[in-house]
């Protein structure tokens, strides 16, 4: 899409914080911000990480949870929200300053962090079947969100947006796979879906 084809609206402290994370720009942090945000893209990490864990965790319902999770955020974020909004991304709107070189120009509306709310959605998911493996996972989200600020990509509302509709993507998919595997026609469906411990 073009950009400013959709609507212009944001708070001052947005802008304020944004100019922050533009004022602390390094060499190293550009590196590093831009491998995190990597992490975040299209989902496609945390859809990996969500089919390895299916296939080699026994417990399905851990993986089943992610995927469940995964779906609902692209359903809400990618599907619905950024759609109906339509925010301009702040690069959109401040053509003038440059973004880090090498990372990825989305063109797609800015409302909300599809990037955060996957990774929310994934991390919070496995933290509710795991908190162990939950916690890094939870902390990998939460920098490819302060990654998406850093890189002039996201206002800071797009990216509490994605961490607020991940975790509800997480919390309704934690609880259809337990309703599913509480059925009491489960045991057909347990060879194609795999056992729940």
């Amino acid at each position: 899409m073009e950009p400013m084809s959709g609507f212009t609206f944001y708070f001052e402290w947005e802008i304020s914080l944004l100019n922050w994370f533009q004022n602390i720009h390094t060499s190293f942090g550009d590196k590093f911000w831009s491998i995190m945000t990597l992490f975040g893209a299209k989902g496609l990490f945390w859809a990996v990480l969500s089919l390895i864990i299916l296939l080699t965790v026994k417990d399905k319902r851990m993986g089943w949870t992610m995927v469940g999770a995964l779906f609902i955020d692209v359903l809400l974020v990618n599907v619905i929200l950024k759609n109906a909004v339509q925010r301009n991304r702040p690069f959109w709107i401040f053509p003038d300053i440059p973004l880090v070189d090498g990372v990825a120009v989305p063109d797609d509306y800015s409302f909300p962090s599809g990037h955060t709310g996957a990774a929310f959605a994934a991390a919070c998911a496995l933290f509710a079947r795991n908190k162990k493996w939950g916690v890094p996972a939870i902390i990998l989200a939460a920098l490819i969100g302060v990654s998406r600020m850093y890189l002039f990509v996201h206002f800071p509302t797009d990216v509490f947006a994605g961490v607020i509709i991940g975790v509800i993507a997480a919390i309704c998919s934690f609880y259809i796979v337990n309703a599913f595997y509480k059925d009491k026609d489960i045991k057909k469906y347990l060879p194609i879906f795999g056992q729940p411990f």
